[in-house]
Formats: structure tokens, sequence, C-alpha cells
């Protein structure tokens, strides 16, 4: 029996329990659906089985055009619960709204929610268990907090180390985030939540995203992007999100080549497709193409798709298709049974658990010299911790990714914890994110600008002057709780409205202060001279607090000081580093941003005993690494990223992360350096010609030393392979291998296969693919044999001649190890063809 007949199956027997009187009570605060007047309901007797087709045909049959065109796009949530999106349904035939929250990395409405760490973060865990417990967190959250349908998981590959949501994504390779795919669609909607993967396809940068047209040959889509959109398939998703850029010439919400003809022809999709927010173009050709729903409004399928019926260019029996598409997978998950499963309560210990493990277990120790870490005797009593994420928590990423929880620590407080009574910690910010009070006596007439508030209704103003003795490099920063005040310099307005989404997505970290106000920032150069500032605001109807502040060099200066003299008394150094990216932008530069690099710099040449903590997105260069002692990868660690740091810190953990993804060396030696056509794009056009050779494919094809590899993460402990044999087995290759714990730590490794090109194929091939992993935890001296079965998925290329894949035959090598790059182990074996 497949797995969705099952799940119809248990659907059946759920409803007749219900009938029988066994339906779970509704708890206080549930929201509960208005029953159908009776006759509608008696008319639908005999065709209530969740899952029927006759149940379908009968909503069908008595849905009018409007309300047809009513179920497939969002519109106004008359009760909002601060999500993403809304759908209204048809009450009187009991078909309830939906509500759609974002969810990548914990549920995001309003109210308070888990905040779990960054979806690379748990990648970098190898673990598809763990995906299907975070998957789960989501799905249970998500019903809990009245939601429907959550816009989960992001699946677009890690392609450039500039996009600005490599963060929400898995990894740069196809086969590990098939896995981890298909394991978080599987746990979300284990709990009743149906998942959306998103954005198909292509969707993999932020800069042009509304408008490029990326252009992928047929084998790098199959072989690349679309694995893990077919695993998701697989895995029994409910929806799929429709990406905003052009696949090939053609928008995503009306590419029938995508929509219909592979993702339901191929692959037999059988839930429905919505368009990513504000991504549809029009309405005859976006139907006719297979998309179902438009979100989050119906400009398209809204009045325009009843007038495009009634005038002929589109059939109803295509609005009836995409009313079917929504209403069986709705089915599937309960939402038309005449007595819905009761939300559950939710359970914020059981999140924070899971959290916790997910940002344990994908912590990834890049480097560590002269054994920095762990903090262990006179190195854990005596400890410098630096950096602004030291003492704010960086939780989340900006954008629909970011999560609020109802609280999340601070590094600094687990680490004083921890280290216990008899140590001593001490702290310096190292860089100021949010500024200093403006001097009293600055502007000329005098104004105090730190802590203003704007009665509600009423308005203030102030404009002044002040005086520089010399040039100047200053950051001036608003906070606000209201509409964003003017502040002019020199005439300039210096916080206007941006265009889009990157109005609202200005960072997880920067985009606001710890107690909640709402952040802008501006650097400057200010020359010597007079200088004239303008303040207004306006209370609004709330009325609002405002503050400015301000950073100089000289308050740089100062900040640098403090954290080299905290340094220097220190016995060990724990210097938290940042980089904030977001969904509507993508990264600049692939450095560390402000004087992080200087900071860094300074407090290691005074103490080599630095540990280096990174809350960054994704491959990040480091000029300053061969100064420090160790460095530790946190990602966005999520609410439980405190606790999981110093787990990591004081070795209560051994660090069993690895990278999903390789990290170059320089900015000029990643797979889309010096080519505009292949990032960013030129004239609105992308061209993905690096083909297969994705991430740490191409590193390989073009012979390039990464700063660190795919795959790669230090143990506290040390590691031996041994014993290769390799056979052919079901098809594929069955690979078996020994793994020793050869130090005195219990310690957390991963386990990694990679296999080598078919000499029978002309089609082009990596140099190695990864073809299986496995996370072992063993005690010191402990050996595991570890078989990895190679499937013939593993084994195959795309063939677009043949359209299908096709199997590599012949004599294959074998590759075994720690990193893509640290491969003791290889062997050959023959592939036949089936």
């Amino acid at each position: 029996m497949s797995r969705r007949s099952a799940m119809r199956l248990f659907g059946a027997l759920g409803a007749a329990l219900g009938a029988a009187g066994c339906a779970p009570t509704v708890p206080t605060g549930a929201m509960v659906r208005r029953a159908a007047p009776e006759a509608e309901v008696a008319a639908l007797a005999g065709a209530d089985r969740p899952g029927s087709a006759a149940r379908i045909d009968a909503l069908l049959d008595q849905l009018t055009l409007d309300e047809k065109t009513t179920l497939l796009h969002g519109g106004q949530d008359p009760a909002p619960l601060g999500q993403a999106g809304y759908a209204p349904g048809v009450p009187r035939l009991g078909i309830p709204p939906l509500r759609f929250a974002d969810g990548p990395a914990g549920v995001r409405v309003a109210q308070p929610a888990t905040a779990l760490p960054a979806p690379v973060m748990l990648a970098s865990a190898f673990d598809p268990a763990l995906a299907r417990e975070y998957g789960r967190v989501i799905g249970r959250e998500g019903r809990a907090l009245g939601q429907d349908v959550v816009l989960s998981p992001m699946v677009n590959l890690i392609r450039t180390p500039y996009a600005g949501r490599n963060f929400e994504t898995f990894s740069e390779d196809p086969r590990l985030t098939a896995d981890l795919v298909a394991e978080v669609v599987r746990g979300i909607q284990d709990e009743g939540l149906i998942a959306t993967v998103k954005h198909f396809a292509l969707n993999n940068q932020e800069q042009g995203r509304d408008t490029v047209d990326v252009v992928a040959a047929e084998q790098c889509l199959h072989e690349t992007e679309l694995r893990g959109f077919e695993a998701a398939v697989a895995a029994g998703a409910g929806a799929v999100m429709a990406a905003y850029n052009k696949v090939n010439g053609t928008y995503a919400c009306e590419n029938k080549a995508l929509l219909d003809e592979l993702l339901r022809g191929r692959w037999g999709f059988d839930g429905w497709v919505m368009s990513d927010w504000d991504a549809t173009h029009s309405t005859v050709a976006s139907i006719n193409a297979g998309l179902d729903m438009e979100m989050p409004g119906g400009t398209h399928f809204g009045g325009p798709l009843q007038e495009a019926v009634h005038g002929g260019s589109v059939p109803e029996n295509a609005v009836d298709l995409a009313v079917r598409r929504v209403l069986t997978t709705m089915d599937r998950f309960g939402l038309l049974a005449a007595r819905p499963a009761a939300r559950p309560a939710r359970d914020a210990t059981g999140g924070a658990r899971v959290a916790r493990k997910a940002a344990t277990a994908g912590a990834v120790l890049l480097r560590n010299e002269h054994d920095t870490l762990p903090l262990t005797g006179a190195a854990a009593r005596s400890i410098a911790v630096i950096g602004p994420t030291g003492q704010v928590p960086f939780v989340s990423g900006g954008g629909s990714a970011h999560v609020v929880p109802e609280k999340a620590p601070a590094p600094l407080t687990a680490i004083k914890q921890r280290a216990g009574h008899g140590a001593t910690v001490r702290y310096a910010l190292g860089e100021d994110l949010y500024g200093r009070p403006l001097p009293p006596k600055l502007l000329t007439p005098a104004a105090g600008l730190d802590d203003r508030s704007v009665a509600a209704g009423s308005g203030w103003s102030h404009e002044g002057e002040f005086r520089l003795a010399a040039d100047d490099e200053w950051t001036l920063i608003v906070h606000y709780t209201g509409k964003r005040p003017g502040v002019r310099l020199d005439g300039e307005e210096l916080f206007p409205v941006r265009e889009g989404v990157a109005e609202y997505f200005a960072g997880g970290l920067l985009a606001a202060a710890p107690d909640g106000l709402t952040v802008r920032r501006r650097t400057l150069a200010l020359k010597a001279g007079t200088h004239r500032l303008a303040v207004t605001a306006e209370g609004g109807d709330r009325g609002q607090r405002f503050r400015l502040r301000h950073t100089t060099k000289a308050t740089r200066a100062a900040d640098l000081a403090e954290a080299v003299r905290t340094a220097k008394a220190a016995r060990s150094v724990v210097l938290f580093a940042y980089e904030d990216a977001t969904e509507g932008s993508d990264r600049t530069s692939l450095g560390l941003p402000g004087g992080q690099e200087a900071l860094i710099e300074a407090v290691a040449a005074v103490n080599p005993r630095t540990a280096v903590v990174l809350n960054t997105s994704s491959g990040t260069t480091m000029p300053w690494l061969s100064r420090t002692g160790a460095v530790l990868q946190m990602y966005y660690p999520g609410q439980e990223g405190a606790g999981a740091t110093a787990d990591i810190l004081f070795g209560d953990v051994d660090p069993g992360g690895r990278l999903t993804q390789t990290f170059p060396a320089d900015e000029h030696t990643t797979p889309v350096a010096g080519d505009p056509l292949r990032y960013p794009g030129v004239g609105g056009r992308q061209e993905y010609t690096e083909g297969v050779h994705v991430g740490h494919r191409w590193y390989d094809a073009q012979r390039v030393a990464p700063l660190f590899p795919f795959g790669h993460g230090l143990s506290y402990t040390t590691w031996e392979y041994e014993k290769l044999t390799v056979r052919p087995e079901r098809g594929g290759l069955r690979v078996e291998f020994t793994v020793r714990n050869t130090g005195r730590r219990k310690g957390t490794e991963v386990a990694q296969v990679y296999v080598g090109p078919s000499p029978d194929l002309k089609l082009d091939q990596p140099v190695r693919a990864l073809a299986g992993y496995r996370r072992l935890t063993l005690a010191p001296g402990e050996a595991q044999r570890v078989t990895l079965d190679v499937d013939v998925r593993a084994l195959s290329c795309w063939d677009p001649e043949e359209h299908a894949w096709v199997l590599g035959s012949g004599r294959r090598e074998v590759f075994a190890g720690r990193s893509s790059r640290e491969l003791p182990l290889r062997a050959k074996a023959v592939v036949r063809s089936r």
C-alpha cells in the first residue's frame, strides 16, 4: 500500500471513529468551523469519506463560479493571526478558509513560536531522522497556532554564496538536499499541517528574483535543482509554491513544462500549486499552465478569471480542475471532515528540546589549533566574551524565515552559567550595532533625541546645526515604534522608503534593537564643518517612541580598545562575529561586515587562544583565519543557540556538524566568480553554464582549493577509516568500511561516500558525487562497520536525448572518508547494465 493510500485509509478510519462518538474535543481557543446548513450537508451524505472523488464531485456540483474562483486566490482575513496569507472558504458548503504561515525555521505568526535553527544548520547534522523531528515541531506548532498550510521547506540549492536566503535552505548538494527535504515534509505532515515546497524552480538568488530569466539545460535541471523537489513530491507534499523568476524564458507561475508536464505528468504530484506572493503575471496563461492558486490576493484569479471563463478564453473545467486539486488536498488532511480533528496544544518544551538538539548537532568546528577548544582547566576559568552577538542572541535570519520566540538567552549568559561561580567571564562589546546617544549639546538649538515620545495624533519636529572639527565617518541609527521618523542631513533623507520587500525585511539581527524597537541605519562620510540635521516624527493612531543614535570613528576605536584590553586579561577568548542575511537582498561581500575583521585581528594578536563563533548565513572569507585558535560555525542557531554554543565550547557535546556548502578561499574562486552571466545575470538573463557541477563538484572539476570543503568539520577526537569493500548489490553498489574512534573522547563523525564517473556514459559527469553518508557516535576506541547502499539513482545521469535517467555502467570508483577532499579509502567495482 502506498503512503498516500495509507494516509487516506487512516483518515477514513478517523472519520468513522468520529462518527461513532470518539471525536476529540476542541480545546479552548482552538479555531471552530461553523457547520454547513443541514440541508446542504445532507446533500453530501454518502460522499463524505475523506479522500473520495465522490465527495469532491458533490462539492464541485454545488459551487458557483464565483465560489470556485474564491477558492483559488487569497483574500483579507477577518480574524488575522499574523500569518502570511489567507484563502477564503465557502461556509455554506462547510469548506473552511485556509491560513498560510511562513515557516522554514519555525512558524511565523503574531504569537511567539519555537525559533528553530536555520535549515542550513539542521542540514549540517547530516541526519534525516533529526530532519523529521524538526518538521514535526513545525507541523504541530502550525496546527496549534491556527494554521493550515506552512510555506516550508525551501528546497532551492545553494548555488552562490552571495544568495541572501542560503540560510533558509539546506545545501549545495542535490542528494543531501533531497534526503533532508523529504523528511522535513514528512515531519510537518505527520502532524496534519500541509507542507509547501518552494520555490519551484531555480530561485537561487534574491537579486532580480522577480524578473530574471534563468536558463538551465535539461541535464543540469534534473541532476541538480530538481532533485529536492522530486523528493518532496515523493514524500507526499501537499502543495508546491511556484517561484517569481522565469525558467527558460517563461515565468514559473505560467510554465506548463514545469507545472504540468514535469510536476504532475512525470512525478505524479496530486496536490495544488500556489504562486509566490505577487508572483502571478497572468490569468489565462497561468491557469492553463497548471497554477491553481494566486497569492496573496485575486488580481488575476479573482474577477479576471471569472471574466475569462465567461469570455471563453478559459474553459470552466480548467477552473474545476484547480478547485479539485485544492479540495482534494484539504480532504486528505481532514479539513473537509464534518468533525475535524481538534488542534493540539503547543508543546513549547518539546519544541525547545528539538531546537537545542538541532543547534548542537549542526555546529561545525572549522578550525581548532593547539587544543583551543574545548574550554577546560585554566582555559575555562578565565574567559573574555567579545562581540555584539555574544550579548544579543542572533536567533533567526531576516525575512519570511524570521521567528520571534518567547525567550532566547544570550550566549554570554549561557557561558557564565556553564563556566560556574569559580570562573571569571568578562564581556566587551567590540562593535556597537545600535549606537550611542548623540551628545546633549551637539545640536544648536539643542534637543533630546535619545528617548522621544510622540503622542497619538500629534507630530514632532526639530531642526538644528552641528559642527565637526575634522572629517569623520558616522553611522546614524534611528530606533522607532511607529511610522519611521524622517531624518534629513544636509537636505538628504537618510531613511527613505525602500522598494518591495527590502522595506520590510532588513535582517534578523540589525532590524530591531534588543528592546524591540525597529532599527534602520546609514553610514556616511562627513566633512569637517557645519551640518544641518532635521528630524520629524508622527504619533499616528497609537503614539510612538523613537531615538536617534550614532557611532563615530572615535566610538569605534574605543570599542576596539576595550575589546583588546579584555582579551589580553583573559586566558581564553570567545569572539562572536555576525553577518545578517535576509530575504529581499543578496550579500554584497563574503567578508564579515563592519569592523569585525579588524576586531578579530586585534584581539587574536594579543590572545592567540581566540575562538571565533560565526553567526553567519553562508560561506565566509576569512583573511584573519591563521591568527585564530579556533573557528566554530553556528549559523543562525535559533532560540536555544546560546546553550548549544556553550555545549560545544566546553566540550559537553562533540561538534558533529559538517559543512553542507563549500567555503571559498576568496571572492575570486567561487563557481560564479568572474562570470556575470552566471550571477547575477546580464540584461535580465542568467545562465547555469556550470551544468551539473554545482558546489563542491565545481571545485573538483576546476581543481580549485577551497578554504573549507563540502563535508568538512572537525571533532574533539580522532578518526580512522579502514577496510573498504565494494560489491554490486540490487542493481547498485554495497559499500562497507570501518570507522574507528582513535581518540580519548566520545565523538560524532559523519562518514561520507562519493562515487566517480561512469566510463560508459558520454554525458557530462561530476568528478565525484555524494552517494551516501552515515552519522555515527562512538566511544573512545570503539569501531563500527558501516554499510551504505549506493542506489541506482546515485549511479545514473539524466540523458537529455532520452529525456530519462540512464544508468552509468562500467568500472566505477568509490571513495569513503570525512569530507569531499579528505577521502582516504577508495575502491572500484563494476556496475552492469540492467
